[in-house]
C-alpha cells in the first residue's frame, strides 16, 4: 500500500470518531443537532477524493519524482529531524498562496470550490476536497521543496502530516484559545474563512501557522457582532460531489460561450473569481446571495426513514473504502481500480439520491445490482472472505437490499420532495 492510502487507513476511523464526538457534543452540551444529511455529503464527498488521490486518477504533467533530480540547489537529509521541520514549515507557507490563489482566481477556484460548498461548519465538512485533475496546485506548492533537495520519503511523511492537522479546527465547539489565535490556524480563525460575510470574505488563507495571513494583511479575527454565515454566495444546491465539483467549470464554460466579445471568452477564466463579462451577467443572472438573511439552506425534505437509510449506508461504504486501503498491497492494481471505480460509483448514486433526482434512483439502483452479480459471479469480494466468513455474501445481499430499498423510495421520497 502507498504511504498516502496507509496513512488514510489510520487516519480515517479517528475522523469517524471524532465526527461522532462532536455530534454528540453538539446535541448534548449545546442542544444543536446539525442536518445529518449535511454531514452524511460531506463525508460522501471525501470517500471521492482519497479514492481518487489512492488510485491514482489524476493527471501529472510534471512530477515532483522528475522535478527535484533537476531543480535541487542543496540535498537535505533524511536522518535529521530538522528537515522534516523545514519541509512543514516550507509546505506550510507555500500552501497559504497557493490557497490564496484558489480563491483569487476563477479557473483555479473550480478545485477548491467543494471545500466551501457545505452551509454548515463542522468536522465533516473539512474532508469536503477537491477531486478535479488539472488544477491541483500542490505540484506548484512542491517547487521550493525541490529546490532544497527534499527526499521523497520525508514528504511521504509530512504531507500527510500535514493534511491531517487541518481537520481539528472545522468545528464551532471551540472558542478563542488565547495567545495561539496568534500563532495557529484555530477553529476562530478558521470559521472565518468558511463565512461568506462582507467583512470575512477572502480571509484567513493559512493552513497551520495563522503567521502567514498576520504578515500578508489577509488575517481577520472573529467577531461576537457578526456571526459567520457558512457557505457560498453562489451556493452548491446539492449533496452530489461530482456536480459541486464541476459545476463551475461548467458555469465558466458556458459563460464563455454565451459572451459576445472575443477577448473576454479567455479573459473570464483568469479574472478574480465570481467575475462574469457584463453582457452574460445580464441575460444569464445567476443565484447569489447578497444580504446573510437572504440564505436559505439547502434541504429537499426527507423522511426518518431515508435519513436512517443514508446514516446505515454512509457507515457500509466507510467499511468497504477501508477494506480496500486494508488490501490495496495484497491485490492487483487492476482489481483496485475495480474495486475503487464500483465504490465511486456507488457514491455517485447515493449522493444523487440524497438530491431527489430521478437518475440517482436509477444510477443506484443499477450500482446495487452491478455490485450484487460481481460479487455472486467472483464468489469473493476482492479476499473478504479470507478475513470475514460468508463476508461476499454480506455484500451481496445488502446491495441487493438496496437495489430494492432504492425503487421504494424512488416513489416516497421523490413525491416528498415535490410537496
Amino acid at each position: 500500500m502507498n504511504q498516502f492510502g496507509n496513512a488514510l487507513l489510520i487516519a480515517m476511523p479517528g475522523f469517524f470518531v471524532l465526527i461522532m464526538l462532536e455530534m454528540f457534543w453538539g446535541r448534548w452540551k449545546h442542544n444543536e443537532q446539525q442536518p445529518l444529511i449535511d454531514s452524511i455529503a460531506s463525508i460522501a464527498s471525501g470517500f471521492t477524493n482519497i479514492l481518487k488521490a489512492t488510485l491514482g486518477l489524476t493527471i501529472v504533467i510534471v512530477s515532483f519524482r522528475w522535478v527535484s533530480p533537476h531543480m535541487q540547489l542543496m540535498k537535505l537529509s533524511a536522518s535529521s529531524a530538522w528537515t522534516y521541520v523545514i519541509v512543514f514549515v516550507v509546505l506550510d507557507f507555500t500552501s497559504y498562496w497557493t490557497h490564496r490563489l484558489s480563491h483569487r482566481v476563477n479557473f483555479f477556484w473550480g478545485h477548491h470550490v467543494v471545500h466551501h460548498s457545505s452551509e454548515e461548519f463542522n468536522l465533516p465538512c473539512a474532508l469536503r476536497q477537491g477531486i478535479t485533475m488539472i488544477t491541483n496546485l500542490t505540484s506548484v506548492a512542491g517547487l521550493p521543496i525541490a529546490l532544497l533537495g527534499v527526499p521523497v520519503g520525508v514528504l511521504g511523511v509530512v504531507v500527510p502530516v500535514h493534511i491531517f492537522s487541518q481537520f481539528w479546527y472545522h468545528t464551532r465547539y471551540i472558542g478563542n484559545m488565547g495567545v495561539l489565535e496568534y500563532i495557529l490556524v484555530t477553529p476562530s480563525a478558521h470559521r472565518v474563512h468558511h463565512a461568506m460575510n462582507d467583512i470575512y470574505m477572502d480571509k484567513n488563507y493559512s493552513a497551520i501557522f495563522i503567521v502567514w495571513d498576520r504578515v500578508f494583511g489577509t488575517y481577520q479575527e472573529e467577531l461576537a457582532t457578526e456571526p459567520c454565515v457558512y457557505g457560498m454566495r453562489r451556493p452548491a444546491q446539492s449533496w452530489n460531489p461530482y456536480i459541486i465539483n464541476y459545476k463551475h467549470w461548467y458555469t465558466l464554460a458556458v459563460d464563455a460561450y454565451h459572451t459576445k466579445k472575443r477577448s473576454d471568452k479567455f479573459k473570464l477564466w483568469f479574472m478574480p473569481t465570481g467575475w462574469r463579462p457584463a453582457d452574460v451577467a445580464e441575460k444569464h443572472p445567476l443565484v447569489t446571495i447578497q444580504k446573510m438573511n437572504d440564505l436559505k439552506k439547502y434541504n429537499p425534505g426527507y423522511s426518518k426513514w431515508f435519513t436512517g437509510f443514508s446514516f446505515i449506508h454512509i457507515h457500509i461504504l466507510f467499511l468497504l473504502v477501508c477494506f480496500l486501503f486494508f488490501r490495496f498491497g495484497e491485490i492487483s492494481k487492476l482489481e483496485a481500480l475495480v474495486n475503487g471505480i464500483f465504490l465511486l460509483l456507488a457514491i455517485f448514486g447515493f449522493t444523487s439520491l440524497l438530491d431527489k433526482k430521478q437518475y440517482g434512483f436509477i444510477s443506484m439502483l443499477f450500482v446495487s445490482i452491478g455490485i450484487a452479480i460481481f460479487g455472486l459471479v467472483k464468489g469473493d469480494w476482492f479476499g473478504l472472505n479470507t478475513f470475514l466468513p460468508f463476508g461476499s455474501v454480506l455484500v451481496v445481499t445488502y446491495f441487493t437490499a438496496v437495489a430494492f430499498t432504492a425503487g421504494w423510495f424512488y416513489k416516497t421520497e421523490l413525491s416528498l420532495a415535490k410537496q
